[in-house]
């Protein structure tokens, strides 16, 4: 008799994957995103005063503050950031923390000509996201745009069991040479603690509080 396949992906979950993200799920990860290439630009900025300094330390003065070029460079790094992470990754960091993703029509990634225009969109005209909102399935202006959709998709990544190794056998596995056991198994004693196989992993339980989090924010998600 063969286990049951075990799915990385909590059952309350379950329900979820693949459906449409909710609106304040979407926001916030937004958010997240934003103060991200706020970090890479402040990063940049030191990055250049430094080589500044160094190359000049006696006669070094802090750079005049240009708002439109300072503008410009953050929108389009910006792009960039959304761009290379929707075509490569299919999801930004915002929205790994939030276990969603940017998918096409079938499901798949976006290829790199319509990741950069849904890029260039939401960076130029970030009022489209409100469509969601009225939207019957939680469409932007941007999704409808670049025929796109915003899933809930975790992830999850079962790690290997601790001292073991990625070629090793699975616990209770006949050995090589070994005759197969007949019969049915052996009753498991009621109150008996649950197996190994059937505990919650570390990455179930991961999701698990993710989904819990995403739900909690996100009310409107049914």
């Amino acid at each position: 008799m063969s286990a049951p396949e075990l799915s990385p992906v909590p059952k309350e979950v379950r329900a979820y994957q693949g459906e449409t993200a909710g609106v304040v799920t979407r926001m916030v990860a937004n958010v997240i995103d934003a103060l991200v290439v706020a970090a890479m630009a402040a990063a940049c900025y030191i990055g250049l005063v430094s080589v500044k300094f160094l190359l000049d330390p006696r006669s070094f003065t802090w750079p005049d503050g240009h708002f439109l070029a300072g503008l410009t460079f953050t929108l389009s790094l910006s792009v960039i950031y959304l761009w290379l992470c929707w075509w490569l990754l299919g999801r930004s960091y915002g929205k790994h923390v939030m276990g969603i993703r940017v998918a096409g029509r079938h499901g798949h990634r976006l290829g790199p000509v319509r990741a950069l225009g849904r890029a260039s969109f939401c960076v130029f005209f970030p009022i489209g996201f409100f469509w969601c909102i009225i939207s019957p399935r939680r469409h932007s202006i941007q999704d409808i745009a670049v025929y796109s959709a915003v899933v809930y998709d975790w992830m999850p990544h079962v790690p290997h069991p601790a001292g073991g190794s990625a070629g090793a056998a699975p616990a209770g596995a006949t050995p090589a040479g070994a005759a197969a056991p007949t019969g049915p198994p052996d009753p498991v004693p009621a109150g008996a603690a649950p197996s190994a196989a059937a505990a919650e992993s570390p990455a179930e339980k991961k999701a698990s509080r993710r989904y819990r989090w995403a739900r909690a924010v996100d009310p409107y998600d049914d």
